[in-house]
């Protein structure tokens, strides 16, 4: 069954496929953990693509050096690499702009949530695809479960091992296509156990913690649920999209209708128990009828309702609708829902006054036959949490000014009426009773939509009885001669009655319609503002003033510091100061930074303090806190305000609010983070730039002046101080050619013009080299060499290695004491279950400061900034750059304090080449 679009929706939809049509396409290949063969699934696909003729290019693909994961990647283009310089090293990043470039049909990008480089033109690899899929590119990348944001913490207290690279789930949710590569556990364990999924010794330390099987099997489990939420997303999409009413029960979920009257607890606690009996979703949805305004008291038990069923694990809405029974159903079909759960309705008076429409149940029955109906008791008992009586705060504020306005109202009523009279007794005679009685329903009309109900009915009851006291013989009687009068008299009080009754219910309609659509403007308005503002300060003025004019409330903001401390963020001192809330309190505001949940007035949490804080959270991360209280012209129209605010659709729209705000910031804060790294790696530049410029124009005039100064100091016809002045400049001069020649290295190296020469190497062998290199410095000191038997061949540059162990003694010998011994010893370890060569030099010397340890690796770091030690402090920079060029890793060891100093670097053990056959 279908029924006619509705053309707002049939609008929004060709705008929403035509902004598709514009897009690339979007396929995830998604997984429950590494090694189900996601990359494989996906290099599949893109080899079929391109049998086909599809344009196919490689941009990024991690094999992790799986054979038949790299045998598939045959025939493919492959996209450069792009190296981007990080920490003083080269790291090879996705190149998003060559691949804008090439514009090809398909590109592969790996690794959805891979966090790029620091100084890229995105901080996450979705963000460049992205782009991509703007520039019209379609694009085949892969997930894992864990990565997906609203799992992250849920995987994490599964596996004991909490990800930091996620992906938000609007990116997954919005994927074109989602494939699920799966694979049975213990087909996993069994590829892990055979090295297919890491080298042997990763795999045995992945099988003792996160490949255990009990881990596989819930992150199956999560992964299916998480791939069957999207299916189901689909499926209700397509039935919206061409407006098929009839239910696809594909899936088990069940809509509990909450009242707002007492006794609702029961009736979800059963619909809890049948949903976890069905093992199916439930939605707990409250319908607000326009025509009916419920007590603050009704609206206080509505929340409570629903938090209870929240907190049962129920999805909770609330709708708005002009029959209870309709708007279920719509609600029910629009969640693809096969079971609706009511509360039984009460008997006597109120079931005779149904009669003519029905019950609930009947009219749902009538118009929902192809929905299951549930219609349950209601409890008789009252519970803790409902309120005890009326006179609760707001209850009791709504109380007082209900009874100012409808004293109001009965005021306005008499008085209408008497104009009424009086303007009808002046123009006696010359009005016809039909149309006195058209100046009594103007009365009502406009007292009803001034006042509403309460007032009309009575204006009604007035001017009928004013009619027949006024205009109606016998006059100033209120007894009627004429039977006739009597039809008329009941005729004008069910008219006033009715026009009345649709009077205040238009009004009320009107009311609701014009604060969303002022609210609904406030947040268009603020978006846009808030799109084009360049400092942090014009973002909290205008969230301050957009805040203030949609709830009537004073605001502060608390931002965190480097050491994630909130301060304070005072406004500007001539802006904003109407809307500061300067009361606050910073105890709170922390905890609910820290916890990322709200706290204060009107939650579960500090319901003592003076406002309502809210955390500020974007994509990332939470970016602040928001202090909001209510203010008022008086403490009752400040309770009543409270407590409306505690309604799901306004806390709703001021949370939208926060993370509108909170989004601005975290946009804000990035820039500033791309244009410091847009200003360091310039900086970087031009001083490399600068370096080998000097350092080229130096060479020449230094080799020269070596080069005489070793003539001089071989001329026999020179005394002895000519000859010991000329060696004394040869020497410094060669020390000014190693500073040269270290500048130079340190620039090639922070361009990434460096190409490895890799060969097999035994480390002795470059041992002994560095060592031959430093022999005269090393006159008079014993070195110590511990290089384990059996060493494997090391696949490296020799001439860099060589050159970062010679500088490694070198500065042993720079800061030890003379005649001193220096040590090297080198070893097989297995770190993080890869076998690696690890390397030290050892000194006797004092030993790194404390405080330097984390920076000795830097660029022109020295021990002694004033020392008499030569040196400009490049050294171990340019160990560290060789070293991570070789996928290795250099540190500090920790060392009791004037014991010395230890270095260590490691190198990848690499499988060896098989000897030739003789």
């Amino acid at each position: 069954m279908t029924t006619r679009p509705d053309p707002d929706d049939l609008l929004e939809r060709v705008m929403r496929d035509e902004e598709r049509q514009a897009r690339g396409r979007l396929k995830i290949f998604f997984g429950f953990s590494a090694g189900v063969g996601k990359t494989f699934a996906m290099l599949e696909a893109a080899q079929a693509l391109a049998a086909q003729g599809g344009d196919v290019v490689a941009g990024v693909v991690e094999t992790h050096g799986r054979a038949e994961t790299e045998a598939q990647l045959a025939g493919l283009a492959r996209l450069p690499m792009r190296m981007v310089a990080y920490r003083d090293r080269q790291l090879p990043e996705f190149d998003l702009d060559a691949a804008l470039e090439r514009k090809p049909g398909v590109i592969l990008v790996d690794e959805l949530a891979h966090s790029n480089v620091p100084g890229s033109r995105h901080a996450k690899r979705w963000q460049d695809i992205d782009e991509l899929l703007r520039a019209g590119i379609d694009v085949y990348t892969t997930l894992n479960v864990q990565h997906i944001e609203s799992l992250n913490d849920v995987v994490g207290q599964i596996t004991g091992i909490r990800v930091f690279e996620t992906v938000p789930d609007h990116v997954f949710d919005e994927a074109d296509d989602v494939m699920l590569v799966d694979i049975p556990p213990d087909e996993l364990l069994a590829r892990l156990q055979q090295g297919k999924v890491y080298l042997p010794q990763q795999a045995e330390k992945a099988g003792r913690n996160f490949f255990r099987k009990g881990n596989l099997i819930a992150l199956r489990e999560i992964a299916l649920r998480r791939t069957a939420d999207r299916v189901d997303a689909d499926m209700r999409q397509y039935r919206a999209d061409r407006s098929i009413a009839q239910l696809w029960q594909a899936r088990e979920r069940i809509v509990v209708a909450i009242g707002s009257g007492s006794g609702e607890e029961r009736l979800i606690r059963e619909a809890a128990r049948l949903a976890a009996k069905l093992q199916a979703q439930w939605l707990a949805v409250h319908v607000d009828l326009p025509g009916q305004r419920q007590a603050m008291e009704a609206r206080e038990r509505v929340v409570s309702y629903l938090k209870l069923a929240h907190s049962l694990g129920a999805e909770t809405a609330s709708i708005s609708g002009e029959e209870l029974g309709a708007a279920l159903l719509q609600f029910a079909r629009s969640r693809n829902a096969g079971k609706l759960v009511i509360g039984q309705e009460e008997g006597g008076l109120r079931r005779l006054l149904r009669w003519p429409r029905g019950t609930l149940a009947q009219r749902i029955a009538r118009s929902g036959g192809e929905i299951d109906l549930y219609s349950i008791a209601r409890s008789r008992t009252r519970h803790q949490h409902e309120p005890a009586s009326p006179d609760s705060a707001a209850s009791a504020a709504e109380a007082l000014l209900t009874r100012r306005r409808r004293t109001r109202g009965t005021l306005w009523a008499v008085v209408s009426c008497a104009i009424t009279t009086t303007l009808a007794f002046l123009l006696d005679g010359k009005l016809h009773p039909a149309n006195v009685i058209m100046l009594y329903l103007v009365g009502v009309m406009l007292v009803a939509m001034r006042y509403g109900r309460a007032a009309s009915a009575l204006v009604s009851v007035l001017s009928v009885l004013s009619f027949d006291f006024f205009f109606v013989d016998p006059r100033f009687s209120i007894t009627v001669s004429d039977a006739q009068y009597l039809l008329t008299l009941a005729v004008m009080l069910a008219v006033s009655l009715f026009i009345s009754s649709l009077t205040a219910r238009l009004r009320r309609q009107a009311s609701v319609a014009m604060q969303r659509e002022a609210r609904a403007a406030n947040l268009y308005m603020l978006g846009k503002e808030l799109s084009a503002l360049l400092t942090l300060d014009q973002i909290l003025e205008i969230g301050r003033r957009h805040l203030a004019a949609v709830f009537g409330a004073r605001i502060a903001f608390f931002l965190p510091d480097s050491a994630d401390q909130l301060r304070l963020a005072e406004p500007e001192q001539d802006s904003g100061a109407a809307h500061v809330f300067r009361n606050v309190d910073a105890g709170v505001a922390q905890w609910v930074y820290d916890n990322g949940q709200a706290a204060g007035k009107g939650t579960a949490t500090l319901p003592s303090a003076a406002a309502l804080y809210l955390p500020l959270t974007a994509t990332m991360r939470t970016r602040g806190v928001l202090a909001f209280a209510i203010e008022a012209p008086s403490e009752e129209e400040r309770q009543l305000a409270a407590a409306q605010l505690a309604l799901p659709e306004n806390r709703q729209m001021l949370e939208i609010f926060c993370s509108q705000i909170a989004m601005a910031i975290e946009r804000l804060h990035y820039a500033e983070v791309a244009q410091d790294a847009l200003v360091t790696m310039e900086s970087e530049r031009l001083r490399n730039s600068l370096l080998s410029a000097i350092s080229h124009d130096l060479r020449t005039p230094l080799t020269s002046l070596v080069g005489s100064a070793d003539v001089l100091a071989a001329n026999a016809r020179l005394d002895d101080d000519a000859r010991a002045m000329a060696r004394t400049i040869s020497e410094q001069s060669q020390k000014m050619v190693g500073l040269m020649n270290n500048l130079l290295d340190m620039a090639r190296l922070q361009a990434g013009v460096v190409t490895l020469n890799r060969q097999w190497n035994a480390l002795e062998e470059l041992a002994g080299s560095a060592l031959r290199l430093l022999a005269k410095a090393l006159e008079g000191r014993q070195v110590d060499t511990r290089i384990a038997p059996e060493l494997p061949l090391l696949r490296v540059d020799a001439v860099l290695l060589e050159r970062v162990l010679a500088n490694l003694v070198e500065n042993a010998i720079k800061y030890s004491p003379p005649g001193t011994p220096i040590g090297i010893s080198a070893h097989v370890e297995h770190g993080d279950g890869a076998p690696q060569v690890k390397v030290c030099v050892t000194d006797q010397g004092r030993g790194f400061p404390p405080t330097m340890t984390q920076h000795a690796f830097e660029k022109f770091t020295r021990g002694d900034n004033e020392s008499a030690t030569p040196g400009v402090g490049l050294g171990l920079a340019i160990c560290r750059a060789i070293i991570e060029a070789h996928q290795g890793r250099i540190w500090i060891a920790p060392q009791e304090a004037g014991q010395g100093a230890t270095v260590c670097f490691t190198l990848p053990v690499e499988t060896q080449p098989a000897p030739p056959e003789e």
